[in-house]
């Protein structure tokens, strides 16, 4: 490897992906929902994200987000080219990307002197001791009063069965011929024979042969980053905690909202043993014992600010919610870390069937009768689970919708268009959470569709069609490759057609659209329920 990549993997590129927990919106319901007066509801606002990769996630959040300044760094300039050129074709002004190393990204004299958010996804664990150090210290010069950090990093005990066959693949990778890629094939068919010598270690730690066969299904280029770096830390909470103290900060709370809830994590004789521990730095770390967790997701803040009783009510009742997810009748299943979760279909119905309409605050909806009799305390706890469950998103103010509508527009018709000829873009951007909505390139394809003047999901089969076949792509149905046109039509027709009854009115909702429409108010959604057939392009 040469020197500039610091034993990082640069051979193969990053996957381009978003990281909701990474939107503002969803950092500010995070600090709600724990109790935190936060101050991302400013109208305008200072971000960075450090080891952006690709610069998605950071291109997607400038797009929805044209109130808020965001700089992102990643040390790979092909990363950084790509990002650039996202920049421009979806006219994105407000982000800025710099080819740069933790080592000299403070020396960048265009960077703001402040944030208000430093967020990093898939960095700190794979970074060496001495950039983890400058990480810390960039933040301490650069993170406002009040500013809050996401940080997302591996975490022992869950890796600690793992490292020694993660160090295995990593030493046989090193000694071979070929490219990157094709090393990590040969490392993992090594694996695979030492599984078929019945090897010691596989029959001690029965789990790794679960591991072993979901990383021969990964992407290369996602093993490449997640496995082969040089350095690789699957960290202890108090060591993370510990680093980040010596910039001031203290630990805010998980940024998935389920993690607020221990009853739906953690029996209770594991409840009742976490309440003994009083010390919360303490008591993360025996809750990663508890839950043998190996991977963390976690929010800091650079000085806590308790939210009164009166102030919490009021910052729920301001939050605004929108429908995230098709919702038809039946029980709704929200699975999580103790299996599924009971939801009474009495309290969650009348707020999913109200969110089908259109976004409302929490206040609107009380006013409206939606919550009946129940308790403060279980109405935060449902729209805290249906949020973390991805039903239900929280969204920004009105104030500000007519500017992001169109640049979000503009950002859904380059992501589009990329999907003409590539799948890699999955997410678009939606003005009224500020953050990403997952949108396959089929979907994709029947949005730009819509947007040429195509009226009919047989229209919009047809003109997908037309993409496809002279590229010699053809779907699959029941794994057999679809090779009639007719067939193929068949099932672009059949899901066109499920579309536009089960999503189209949900990303309406979001305001998702390559349509020109009215920006004074989001579009509303009423989604209806219907089947729906896949097809997977071969």
């Amino acid at each position: 490897m040469n020197d500039w990549t610091s034993g990082y993997v640069a051979e193969l590129d990053y996957s381009h992906d978003f990281f909701h927990e990474m939107t503002p919106s969803r950092l500010a319901f995070a600090a709600l929902s724990r109790g935190h007066r936060h101050g991302l509801d400013d109208n305008r606002l200072t971000y960075c994200e450090l080891g952006c990769g690709q610069g998605f996630t950071a291109n997607l959040l400038a797009a929805a987000n044209p109130h808020v300044d965001v700089h992102a760094m990643d040390f790979n300039p092909a990363h950084i080219a790509g990002a650039h050129r996202l920049a421009r074709e979806a006219a994105v002004p407000n982000v800025t990307f710099y080819e740069r190393s933790f080592e000299d990204f403070e020396e960048e004299a265009t960077l703001p002197n402040s944030f208000d958010v430093i967020a990093l996804h898939g960095v700190y664990s794979w970074v060496s001791r001495e950039n983890q150090e400058r990480i810390i210290d960039f933040i301490a010069r650069r993170l406002k009063p009040g500013g809050l950090v996401y940080i997302s990093y591996n975490t022992q005990p869950g890796w600690a069965p793992s490292m020694p066959l993660r160090r295995l693949l990593t030493d046989r990778a090193s000694q071979g011929n070929g490219s990157l890629e094709q090393r990590i094939d040969e490392a993992l068919d090594f694996a695979e024979r030492l599984k078929l010598a019945d090897a010691g270690f596989f029959a001690s730690n029965p789990g790794q042969l679960t591991r072993l066969s979901e990383m021969k299904s990964m992407s290369r280029n996602y093993l490449a980053h997640e496995f082969f770096n040089k350095d690789w830390t699957p960290f202890h909470f108090a060591d993370v905690a510990d680093d980040l103290a010596q910039a001031k900060l203290e630990f805010m709370g998980a940024a998935n909202p389920l993690d607020h809830i221990d009853d739906i994590c953690l029996s209770r004789p594991q409840q009742a043993l976490l309440a003994e521990e009083s010390n919360s730095v303490r008591r993360e770390g025996l809750r990663d014992i508890l839950l043998n967790e190996q991977f963390r997701a976690d929010v800091f803040v650079r000085g806590w600010l308790p939210q009164t009783q009166r102030g919490g009510v009021g910052g729920w009742f301001q939050t605004p919610f929108a429908l995230a997810r098709h919702y038809g009748t039946g029980p709704l299943k929200v699975s999580w870390r103790k299996g599924d979760i009971a939801l009474e279909a009495s309290q969650y119905e009348p707020v999913l069937q109200a969110l089908s309409d259109g976004h409302h605050t929490v206040r609107a909806l009380l006013e409206q009768g939606v919550f009946s009799d129940m308790t403060w305390g279980d109405i935060t706890r449902m729209l805290t689970i249906l949020t973390g469950a991805g039903y239900i998103v929280p969204c920004l103010p009105q104030a500000g919708y007519a500017d992001r509508i169109v640049r979000c527009r503009d950002f859904n018709m380059a992501v589009c268009k990329n999907a003409e000829d590539s799948e890699r873009l999955g997410f678009l951007a939606s003005p009224v959470t500020g953050g990403g909505v997952a949108v396959d390139r089929m979907e994709q394809l029947f949005l730009l569709a819509q947007s040429e003047g195509h009226q009919t999901p047989n229209d919009w089969a047809t003109f997908v069609w037309r993409i496809l076949e002279p590229q010699g792509q053809r779907l699959e149905q029941e794994g057999r490759v679809l090779d009639l046109p007719e067939e193929n039509l068949a099932v672009l027709r059949a899901r066109a057609h499920a579309f536009s009854a089960r999503r189209l009115g949900i990303l309406a909702g979001l305001g998702v659209s390559l349509l020109q429409a009215d920006p004074s108010q989001p579009e509303m959604a009423h989604p209806t329920a219907a089947s729906s057939q896949s097809g997977a392009v071969a």
